[in-house]
């Protein structure tokens, strides 16, 4: 399905590699305005050059997603700049530990809930002025099977995952009257740095490209999403809705 995004303006942060690089280049592809958030230069300036090969344009923003005071500036730099955004693809994330939750230290939890969570809903305070002055405002906040799996030993990351789809499902409601449609996206297992941090003994070859979620997840930002609050999992480089175990 074509998407023509065309003077819009995306704002996609962890976008230096993985699922965030591969959203971004397709964002721009569809004829997006880039905004790339990461902490790694040196893959967001190798973003950049993609982007400008396949003829889009892209603005750079390094800067940690624990800085806050960052956060908070980048609303009003976009607004100074575009006066709205179009779509947010809040990607970022760490995984901390594998470990029992008993074991954790308390700067590996804080710092996972610092950069999963309460950046995220700093974002989403930041940038929701924006997302509202657009003709028609997405938000894509990706998640994980870990919020409902809950599996041993990887409770900070899954704790996480959870809230982020509480603040996205409150989100949604509080703005299901508005053109903002908000979705959560569960990528399920992708040939990513994360995924080989957590899964070290495991093949990558067997595993989706980030390109073939990115190109899975592209839909929601188009103008055509009419629902909000749902979330979404990629299977087989397809979107489908998400089914709670029963």
């Amino acid at each position: 399905m074509s998407i023509d995004l065309k003077d819009k303006i995306a704002l996609v942060t962890g976008a230096s590699r993985g699922i965030g690089y591969f959203t971004a280049l397709e964002l721009a592809k569809a004829g997006a305005h880039v905004i790339a958030c990461a902490r790694t230069v040196g893959g967001l300036e190798e973003l950049d050059d993609a982007i400008k090969a396949v003829g889009g344009s892209a603005t750079l923003v390094p800067f940690d997603l624990a800085d806050m005071n960052a956060i908070d500036a980048l609303g009003g730099s976009i607004f100074e700049r575009w006066g709205k955004l179009d779509i947010l693809v809040a990607n970022a994330g760490v995984l901390g530990v594998i470990s029992p939750i008993g074991h954790v230290e308390a700067k590996v939890f804080e710092k996972v809930m610092t950069i999963n969570v309460t950046a995220t809903w700093r974002l989403i305070r930041s940038v929701e002025p924006l997302l509202m002055r657009a003709d028609a405002g997405r938000a894509i906040i990706l998640s994980s099977a870990a919020a409902h799996r809950c599996r041993p030993f990887w409770g900070p990351y899954s704790a996480s995952k959870a809230a982020v789809e509480a603040l996205a499902r409150t989100w949604a409601g509080e703005t299901q009257s508005t053109a903002l449609r908000i979705t959560s996206v569960d990528p399920g297992a992708t040939r990513t740095a994360m995924r080989a941090q957590a899964m070290p003994g495991e093949d990558p070859e067997t595993l989706p490209h980030p390109r073939d979620v990115a190109q899975a997840i592209l839909p929601l930002a188009g103008p055509d999403v009419a629902e909000t609050g749902k979330l979404f999992v990629v299977r087989e480089n397809q979107l489908v809705d998400y089914r709670m175990p029963e």
